[in-house]
């Protein structure tokens, strides 16, 4: 009895780790498209008015209730391409940088939009000439965390140049920490952005069978190399 018992209960706990991530794709995945159904749902009702008096049958059938959504969906995906193309040409990048002003005009919305806005454009920039994916000693000095390397500064009474490096959570990355390193702390990886994303949204489960845990003599040009190019680009910026 005992040994069925504990049978069971194996094949309980794999069946609920095959799953657990069949379930959280299908939970983010729904809830994606619920949210794109939504956003679309007005502009579709819209359109079925104005096609009611001239194309009444096509105007029924697009409010038919296995139609709709599917049409909402594809009208928010096209909306999306459009603001994309439209924001990418001059007029729409001066657009953009007016909404930016006036957004950062208004009171504790300018704090929660601009921080995000920075976070998404900084994971967003193509790689550069150095790895902006560390390894740093958090929460304590047994123990790592990957993060990015965001900006170099320095420190005022010491000349000391150091990191600001965002900690993202698992397995929501859009939360997390900023810590302040001293560049000489960084651990250097060959890990790409994409790579390490993969690596905190999965909570490890994804990713290399290898990573450098400490700093090794040959990885100071590394280092030196964050802390030139990362002044490098920052060179515009307001410490």
């Amino acid at each position: 009895m005992t040994k069925k018992v504990s049978k069971f209960q194996n094949y309980l706990l794999a069946g609920i780790l095959t799953v657990i991530p069949l379930w959280i794709t299908w939970l983010v995945f729904s809830f994606v498209i619920t949210q794109l159904s939504q956003l679309g749902e007005p502009w579709v009702k819209a359109l079925a008015r104005g096609l009611q008096s001239s194309y009444p049958a096509i105007s029924d059938i697009l409010l038919h209730p296995w139609l709709q959504p599917s049409m909402a969906v594809i009208i928010t995906l096209l909306a999306l391409c459009t603001l994309g193309w439209i924001t990418s040409r001059v007029i729409g990048k001066r657009f953009v940088n007016l909404f930016d002003r006036i957004m950062n005009r208004i009171p504790f919305v300018k704090k929660i939009y601009g921080s995000t806005k920075m976070l998404l454009d900084v994971l967003s920039q193509e790689k550069k000439e150095f790895d902006r994916v560390v390894l740093i000693a958090f929460p304590n000095r047994s123990m790592r965390a990957v993060g990015f390397v965001t900006r170099i500064i320095t420190d005022k009474n010491t000349n000391e140049q150091l990191a600001a490096v965002y900690v993202p959570t698992t397995p929501n990355p859009t939360s997390g920490y900023l810590e302040l390193v001293p560049v000489g702390q960084l651990i250097n990886t060959d890990m790409t952005v994409e790579e390490a994303m993969t690596f905190i949204i999965s909570g490890g489960a994804v990713g290399r069978s290898d990573i450098r845990f400490d700093n090794s003599p040959n990885s100071q040009s590394a280092v030196e190399s964050i802390t030139k190019s990362s002044q490098q680009a920052g060179s515009g910026a307001v410490d």
